[in-house]
């Protein structure tokens, strides 16, 4: 399990400490406040205990700072500037904490020069089971592009290849257990089908036929996405998702479920990170939230003194402070109030 991660002169973070909830953790704030970097650097954390490569590399290839210069990724200073990256997490044999850090300057410009520190042999040692979704749909994109992607220099980031990757791996051995089903179910009805691949081709099968993703629209994509993670056991015990604004081209009634899964999700022990813009994600996940439910919502703002990104954390909707979607949402209400009243609604 994820517990926690450090920022130093990082990106657009000048000192950043952030822990988190083994269940579902919701990351909100204005443009700019660095939600996608966090998630970012989780996932580098992660991925590298399967794929085995250093942490400087996954994270320059997840950020693909301009002519792949790590040293890039140190927040911009006009003098010499040293940053670095530390993240925490739980193991159960034997239960205990273990960090790895990755140290660079804006003058470090291969990955190789970046010094990686901490237990790295424990980290390796014991495997996280992770998946990104980003904001840009890829499934529709899949046929060619990951032997494209591993034999030409494409301007990708790595999680674009890797989600592709996540979604084309075969079932596991023994089938699908009884709590998948449930939610796969659920997904079926969403989107009235089921997923099937050919070759590197994804399609959804129903009662007409095989329809291409190519044809599908984006938000249906997202749901036989979900249904792709869950059927072929990415998303098990575990397991990390980390998701960039599922709300992204997305119908508000599918909203409620895709929810309802994520709940579930975290409810089996899948650790999730999902990042949001969205009014009507926050408040589903308040109203389908269950007593013994493990969420914790991290607002991130820019003090306004010294401009420097900052996070609060709470574990009820109602406490969330620097609520960006709640303030705007309130607006729009107060505004439509005194159109439609006149100066009776001021």
């Amino acid at each position: 399990m994820l517990h926690k991660i450090k920022l130093e002169k990082f990106t657009a973070f000048e000192s950043l400490e952030v822990t988190f909830s083994s269940g579902l953790n919701i990351l909100i704030g204005a443009n700019g406040t660095g939600k996608t970097h966090i998630l970012k650097v989780l996932y580098a954390a992660c991925d590298i205990t399967k794929s085995k490569k250093s942490l400087s590399e996954k994270i320059n290839k997840v950020f693909l700072p301009s002519g792949e210069q790590i040293g890039r990724l140190a927040k911009r200073k006009t003098v010499s500037t040293e940053g670095s990256v530390e993240v925490i997490r739980h193991v159960n044999n034997p239960p205990k904490p273990i960090a790895i850090r990755l140290r660079l300057s804006n003058h470090t410009k291969t990955p190789d020069k970046a010094t990686v520190s901490g237990a790295f042999k424990q980290w390796l040692a014991h495997p996280l089971e992770s998946v990104y979704i980003p904001v840009k749909d890829m499934m529709a994109n899949a046929p060619g592009f990951r032997s494209l992607y591993e034999l030409r220099d494409i301007h990708f980031e790595e999680i674009y290849a890797d989600i592709i990757s996540r979604a084309s791996l075969p079932l596991l051995r023994g089938g699908v257990d009884t709590p998948r089903k449930s939610l796969l179910e659920i997904l079926q009805k969403a989107m009235n089908g089921k997923v099937i691949q050919k070759n590197e081709e994804f399609f959804l099968k129903n009662e007409q036929g095989e329809l291409e993703f190519t044809l599908l629209a984006e938000g249906m994509r997202k749901l036989a996405l979900l249904w792709l993670l869950i059927q072929n056991g990415t998303l098990l015990q575990g397991s990390v998702l980390f998701w960039d604004e599922p709300e992204t081209n997305l119908n508000p009634r599918i909203m409620k479920t895709i929810v309802e899964i994520l709940l579930e999700l975290q409810r089996m022990g899948v650790q999730i990170f999902l990042t949001t813009h969205d009014y009507i994600i926050l408040k589903e996940v308040d109203l389908q939230t269950r007593p013994g439910d493990d969420i914790l919502y991290h607002s991130l703002y820019r003090d306004p003194e010294s401009h420097e990104i900052q996070a609060t954390q709470t574990k009820h909707y109602l406490e969330i402070a620097h609520n960006t979607i709640d303030e705007a949402f309130g607006d729009i209400m107060d505004r439509d109030m005194v159109r439609s009243m006149g100066t009776l609604g001021r």
